[in-house]
C-alpha cells in the first residue's frame, strides 16, 4: 500500500504546501462572520485550500472562531479542510478505486449541507466563551511582497510541517491496515458488519464506521489504508465513506474539542458529527447505487511483486527527488529578511506568525504554535528542564 501511494502522498503534500503559502487567515476571518449559504460556500473553499491535517484543522477552526468567524462557518471550514483535499482523493483512487475518490467530494458536499443546517440548532454559541485576548484583536502586521525564493521556502515549510505533523498518523494507518487485513479473521469483520440485509446492512455499517474511526486513533490521510482494508473485509460502500469522513472523530480530537469548547459543547459536537458522517455515507451509497457505480469489492493487499521498472517505481523516484528539493529549501531558508513563518517547536508544523493559533514568549524570544496543545506541551517541557 505504501509503495503504491508514496508518489501521490508526496505530490499531495507539495501541492497543499504551495497553496497554504499564499493563503492568509485575516481576510478569511472577515468573510466568515455568519452562516448564510454564501458564507458556507466561502468556508468550504477556504477549507479545501487549507491544511488536510485533522489536528491543524481543528486548531485553525478554533482560532478563526475566536477571532470573529461564525462557529458554524468555522466547523464547515474544519470539515472541508480534512475531507475535501487533493491528496486524500488521490490515495483513495489508488488504493480502492475512482468511485471512492468521487464519493469523497459528493459525500463531503452532503456533510457540509447537513452541518450548516443542524449545527446552529444543536450548538448554541452563546454558551461558548471566545476568550478573545488583546493580541487576537490586534491588526495583523502587513508583510512585504516576498520574492520567488521566499515563496518557495514558505511552500517547502508548509509541506514539511504537514508531513511532520502527520507522519505518525500515516505510519499508524499503514501498519494498522496491514495488521487488520492479514491478522484479523474474516469472520470477525462479518460479525461486526451486518451483511445481506439490504438497507439495514447499509444503515448499520454507516453508523459503525465512525465508531471504528473513534477507537482506531488514526485520522486524516492515515485512515485511508485502513478504509481499504475494511472494504476488502466486507464493510459496505457507505460504511467505508462514513469511516473516511470520521477522521474528525478520533479520540484524541474529541479530547481537543473538550478542551476548546467545554464538556457539554464537545459532547454535542461529537454526537452531531457522528450522525452527519453516518447519514452522509448512507446518502452517498444511495446515490452511487442509483447510478450503478458502486465498485466491485476487492482485497486491498496488492498481490504480486510491485517492485521493478514500472510506472509506479518511476513516479516514486520522481517524488523522492522532489522531496529532496523540498527538504533542502526547508533547511536553507533565505537569510536576506526575517521570515513571516515560524516552526512549531513541538510538532514541527509551519505556522504564519501573523495568525498563529498560540504564541509564547520565552527568554525574550517569541515561539509560535499550531494549537494550544503544542504550546502547553512546550511550557511543560521547559518547566521540566528548569
Amino acid at each position: 500500500m505504501l509503495f503504491d501511494t508514496f508518489w501521490a502522498l508526496i505530490f499531495g503534500f507539495i501541492l497543499s504546501g504551495a497553496i497554504q503559502a499564499f493563503v492568509t487567515r485575516s481576510r478569511m476571518q472577515e468573510l466568515l462572520g455568519d452562516h448564510r449559504p454564501t458564507t458556507i460556500a466561502r468556508a468550504s473553499f477556504f477549507g479545501v485550500i487549507s491544511s488536510s491535517c485533522s489536528y491543524a484543522a481543528s486548531a485553525l477552526a478554533h482560532s478563526i472562531y475566536r477571532k470573529g468567524a461564525d462557529f458554524t462557518a468555522s466547523m464547515v471550514f474544519m470539515f472541508a479542510s480534512t475531507n475535501l483535499v487533493i491528496e486524500l482523493g488521490i490515495v483513495l483512487w489508488l488504493l480502492i478505486g475512482w468511485q471512492f475518490a468521487v464519493a469523497e467530494f459528493v459525500g463531503g458536499a452532503v456533510m457540509i449541507i447537513l452541518l450548516a443546517i443542524f449545527m446552529p440548532k444543536v450548538v448554541h454559541t452563546s454558551q461558548i466563551s471566545k476568550q478573545i485576548s488583546s493580541s487576537d484583536q490586534e491588526e495583523a502586521v502587513a508583510t512585504s511582497n516576498p520574492n520567488l525564493r521566499s515563496q518557495l521556502s514558505a511552500s517547502a515549510g508548509y509541506t514539511m510541517g504537514d508531513f511532520l505533523m502527520l507522519r505518525w498518523e500515516l505510519i499508524a494507518g499503514f501498519i494498522v491496515a496491514g495488521l487488520a487485513t492479514t491478522l484479523v479473521p474474516l469472520h470477525w469483520w462479518k460479525i461486526l458488519f451486518i451483511s445481506g440485509h439490504g438497507f439495514w446492512s447499509a444503515l448499520e455499517n454507516a453508523f459503525i464506521g465512525p465508531v471504528l474511526a473513534f477507537i482506531s486513533f488514526v485520522c486524516s490521510v492515515g485512515n485511508v489504508p485502513l478504509a481499504a482494508a475494511l472494504w476488502g473485509a466486507g464493510i459496505t460502500f457507505g460504511g467505508v465513506i462514513a469511516f473516511i469522513f470520521a477522521d474528525l472523530l478520533s479520540l484524541p480530537l474529541v479530547v481537543i474539542y473538550r478542551k476548546y469548547y467545554g464538556n457539554a459543547i464537545a459532547l454535542r459536537m461529537t454526537l452531531l458529527f457522528w450522525l452527519i458522517m453516518a447519514i452522509s455515507g448512507l446518502v452517498t451509497e444511495g446515490i452511487f447505487t442509483l447510478l450503478k457505480q458502486v465498485p466491485v469489492r476487492h482485497n486491498p493487499l496488492m498481490a504480486g511483486n510491485h517492485f521493478g521498472l514500472n510506472a509506479t517505481t518511476i513516479l516514486n523516484a520522481v517524488a523522492l527527488l522532489l522531496a529532496g528539493v523540498i527538504f533542502y529549501l526547508y533547511k536553507n531558508p533565505p537569510m536576506d529578511s526575517e521570515s513571516d513563518f515560524a516552526q512549531d517547536p513541538i510538532c514541527g508544523m509551519q505556522v504564519r506568525k501573523s495568525d498563529a493559533p498560540a504564541t509564547y514568549l520565552d527568554g525574550g524570544k517569541m515561539y509560535y504554535f499550531c494549537m494550544e496543545g503544542c504550546k502547553e506541551g512546550y511550557i511543560k517541557r521547559i518547566s521540566a528542564g528548569s
